[in-house]
């Protein structure tokens, strides 16, 4: 579309801070701590950097049609804000950011307030902040463009391996816990139904994995505990109240018809 890729590449890591810095400073206000934010390890946030890239590519040929150039931006953007938050759910089973305390919200991922902030930041990129930053990369020599492409796609490759590599942790120990969760209930349902010393034992050792389990997801996901404070489990491996006490019931059922089936057998002998 008329701009090389190593300067789309550039944009997208500078873009990529100075979303991280905007971010970091309006969460350690409202937070009154120092809220280091980022999905990476390193001081970038990439959907910052991808969601001004897209503007750069489409926003750009309509800069003479306001009207126009907020409303697609408006759509462009929020739709990319909810691909990633999607595709966040969907790799790590993690929610990281949550608005639906919102009106106006889908699914948590995007809400009205924040679709049309999208648009008046998308204003003041293109129209105030990209220009300077645009001449000054066009200004780079050859060598220091490529030099410097090569060096942030290696820093990008080793973080986005690690950071990878600890949320298939946080993953595994988010379905782990909440599995042990769903059984710890169900097995507790169960004992209130007086079925057996048994499955008070069996709650017993749950309640142990468990434990294990939370301490373990404690240590492997602190970073991003601390930057995403509304990060939760998402609903795939949720489980209601209602479904615990049907679970209960049907169990419960299926024991005393064991029990009454035994006694038959012993009553025909």
């Amino acid at each position: 579309m008329g701009f090389p890729i190593s300067n789309l590449f550039l944009y997208f890591i500078l873009y990529s801070f100075l979303g991280w810095v905007m971010e970091t400073c309006y969460c350690s206000i409202m937070e009154h701590r120092l809220v280091p934010r980022g999905f990476l390890y390193g001081p970038i946030c990439p959907i910052y950097g991808g969601g001004v890239t897209l503007m750069i590519l489409f926003f750009t040929p309509l800069k003479k049609n306001l009207v126009l150039f907020y409303v697609i931006a408006v759509v462009v953007m929020t739709s990319w804000e909810y691909f990633v938050g999607w595709v966040l759910e969907v790799t790590t089973h993690v929610k990281y950011w949550d608005y639906s305390q919102y009106r106006f919200n889908l699914k948590g991922r995007v809400c009205l307030w924040v679709a049309l902030t999208w648009g008046g930041l998308s204003y003041i990129v293109i129209f105030f902040i990209h220009p300077p930053i645009q001449k000054l990369v066009v200004d780079l020599p050859v060598w220091m463009e490529y030099m410097l492409c090569g060096a942030f796609l290696a820093l990008l490759a080793v973080d986005a391996t690690l950071t990878i590599r600890n949320l298939v942790l946080v993953a595994m120990h988010v379905e782990t816990v909440t599995q042990l969760g769903q059984e710890l209930q169900l097995q507790l349902a169960l004992g209130k139904a007086e079925l057996g010393d048994r499955l008070e034992d069996s709650a017993a050792a749950l309640r142990e994995r468990y434990s294990e389990q939370i301490a373990q997801l404690e240590k492997v996901s602190r970073r991003f505990r601390n930057t995403y404070s509304t990060m939760t489990a998402s609903h795939k491996y949720s489980v209601s109240h209602d479904d615990i006490l049907a679970a209960a019931e049907l169990a419960k059922e299926e024991i005393l018809r064991r029990k009454n089936a035994l006694k038959t057998l012993r009553a025909t002998r």
